[in-house]
């Protein structure tokens, strides 16, 4: 019985996955594709606070990867994207009153030009007493189509405008619109972030690798529950590796840790489809045109793990 049990608490703690969820506008209902209401948002905390689950800085699950510690099932963590004044007028009074910690990734050219959507540095700088501050670029370019000479300016001055208005260097950086290939990525790693979030769907598991951490968006009103059940899928794609020639994807391959020998994948523009896993591999031919020049290529296994790849057009 106690070997029994030991095995099921390991097997338990193996499963067990973060979520990082992303925000962008509250209460702003010009914008619907990235706007969250402040009703929803309130039923959203709501049942995180009813379902035991814990809403965690994002420095705490900074630590636990870096230690190498097993992820909790019911961490929580809450990042928002832009450092719209949506945020500061509708969006942060709430999450002070659950008492709810959050990662604000700011786009510092906004706040030094003084564009009227977007929160002031005073603004900033009162949300840091609640919350942690990250970086999302200074002019938020689309980076997959920059030089390395024209990112690595850009990351050099927010990051020195942060320093200098807020007197701290961030943690943390996400891609603006959720985009990047290998060489951005390598380039952001450059800078020594202790993590760097993407907005690809999946969960956070203790092999994730900091520098390429999956956020789910909340906006709208989708289902929080099924949200929650996504799981963390070890996985490393092979191939495509990036934009394939021509924009078309003709063969995918993946190799995961697992045994499932049945999986779906999807492709934007294309949906779902049933594939067939070998000795934990994937490789299947599609012969597909990309219809979007921001594309996503996600691996479904049981018990809603998922991996996801994303394909941009330079």
């Amino acid at each position: 019985m106690r070997l029994f049990l030991g095995l099921w608490l390991l097997a338990a703690t193996l499963l067990a996955d973060a979520h990082i969820f992303v925000y962008h506008r509250f209460g702003d209902t010009r914008y619907p594709s990235t706007d969250t209401s402040i009703e929803v948002l309130k039923k959203q905390f709501d049942h995180f606070r009813k379902n035991g689950y814990e809403v965690i800085p994002l420095s705490r699950l900074a630590d636990a990867l870096k230690r190498g510690e097993s992820i909790p099932d019911n961490w929580v963590v809450l990042t928002i994207d832009d450092s719209y004044r949506s945020f500061y007028e509708n969006g942060l009074p709430l999450f002070r009153a659950y008492g709810y910690p959050f990662t604000l990734f700011v786009y510092t050219g906004a706040a030094e030009k003084g564009y009227g959507d977007y929160m002031d540095w005073k603004q900033i700088e009162e949300a840091m007493r609640y919350g942690e501050i990250g970086f999302h670029s200074h002019t938020h370019p689309h980076m997959v189509s920059k030089s390395d000479a024209y990112l690595e300016k850009d990351f050099r001055t927010g990051m020195a405008l942060i320093r200098k208005r807020l007197g701290i260097r961030p943690r943390y950086f996400a891609y603006p619109y959720g985009e990047y290939d290998d060489r951005v990525k390598r380039l952001a790693e450059g800078f020594g972030f202790d993590l760097i979030c993407n907005q690809n769907v999946g969960a956070v598991g203790r092999a994730s690798d900091p520098h390429d951490l999956d956020r789910i968006a909340l906006t709208g009103d989708p289902s929080l529950k099924e949200k929650l059940k996504i799981r963390y899928l070890p996985a490393r794609w092979i191939e495509p590796r990036g934009w394939p020639e021509g924009g078309v994807v003709e063969r995918v391959r993946v190799r995961t840790d697992e045994t499932a020998r049945k999986g779906w994948l999807y492709l934007t523009g294309y949906g779902w489809r049933r594939v067939t896993l070998e000795g934990g591999e994937l490789d299947t031919r599609l012969d597909l045109k990309l219809k979007k020049r921001r594309s996503r290529l996600i691996l479904k296994l049981e018990k809603d793990r998922i991996s996801t790849k994303i394909l941009v057009k330079p």
